[in-house]
């Protein structure tokens, strides 16, 4: 395992690190401790020492579930946890400063630590990115030893840009894929100038680019990936990058002759995310202790060419660039 500075955090937090989102099983497949907690202590057990979390995944059973196994080992793991999506409406009003507290310390007590390490609006309305009185109350958080750095997860180029003005903010987190290019073209270096590190998520299109989809793969009804492919439940850009299913297949089915070697393109989908300079840690999720070790292949397989690179530009350039590049 390597491990890269995140930003002005002073964390130096593993390359490949851990998502949460479906830790306990499969997306609206109910929650199991026991798996969630195997999951976690593989990667943990290899050199994982960086795990990202959300109150609102599994209604705060996946922060526990962290926060668990985190105090049960004796390395240092460092915790990030997202706040705000469970707003009711989630809408610009609802984010107050007492609020964006509640939160911190709700978190705080599921997980049984004393201080988070990182703690990160969760894809907030785009005016709250314009409310410092938010960001200040981040702020006094850390100055209270309740947390050790603040963070952003975004949906679009343009709120990372934003965010990146307040001082205190630490890290972006952003959907940053081989179907999701525009965030290395000025965001990546303008994060970099402040010292702020990047944290990818959705680095495999929400399993599109394992290439083990077809057009024949159903999905639960309770899994966005079959409902929310229009944006029925949320920003649609979460479930497969935001791009048509049947296009997404018609890439991968590109991708898969570029690299007829793969049977399983995860590895290199997070290599070509990887080999960015400007990546602090790419955060896949797990939903078996199998995919982890899938996941973490990709820190032993050899670089991307350059010809391979600009293979894979020319595929997104062609069918997928259309359907994503100026929406996010």
């Amino acid at each position: 395992m390597q491990y890269r500075k995140l930003g002005k955090s002073r964390m130096n937090i593993s390359e490949i690190s851990l998502g949460t989102w479906q830790v306990g099983g499969k997306w609206g497949s109910g929650f199991d401790d026991n798996l969630a907690d195997a999951i976690i202590n593989s990667a943990i057990d290899q050199g994982v020492n960086f795990i990202d979390t959300a109150d609102i995944y599994e209604a705060g059973m996946s922060e526990s579930a962290v926060g668990r196994v985190v105090n049960s080992r004796r390395e240092e793991v460092f915790v990030a946890t997202k706040c705000g999506r469970a707003l009711q409406p989630h809408e610009n009003d609802s984010y107050t400063p007492k609020a964006m507290r509640d939160f911190v310390e709700s978190s705080l007590k599921r997980m049984k630590l004393e201080r988070i390490d990182l703690v990160q609006l969760h894809c907030p309305p785009i005016e709250v990115y314009y409310r410092p009185e938010i960001f200040g109350t981040f702020q006094r958080l850390q100055d209270e030893g309740k947390i050790r750095s603040m963070g952003v997860s975004v949906e679009k180029v343009e709120e990372g840009m934003k965010a990146i003005e307040y001082e205190n903010v630490t890290s972006i987190q952003i959907i940053y894929n081989m179907f999701r290019q525009r965030p290395h073209e000025k965001l990546f270096e303008l994060a970099s100038d402040r010292d702020v590190g990047i944290i990818i998520r959705v680095p495999l299109a929400s399993g599109l680019l394992t290439g083990q989809y077809t057009k024949n793969t159903t999905f639960g009804k309770n899994d966005h990936r079959f409902f929310n492919r229009e944006g029925a439940g949320f920003d649609k850009g979460e479930t497969f990058s935001g791009i048509p299913y049947e296009t997404g297949l018609q890439a991968v089915n590109e991708l898969k002759e570029l690299f007829p070697e793969y049977n399983n393109l995860a590895p290199v989908a997070l290599k070509w995310v990887l080999q960015s300079s400007h990546v602090t840690t790419v955060i896949p999720g797990a939903s078996k202790v199998e995919q982890v070790q899938s996941n973490l292949k990709a820190l032993d397989i050899p670089k991307i060419t350059k010809e391979q690179m600009q293979k894979i530009d020319e595929i997104y350039g062609r069918l997928i660039k259309k359907e994503v590049h100026q929406l996010w």
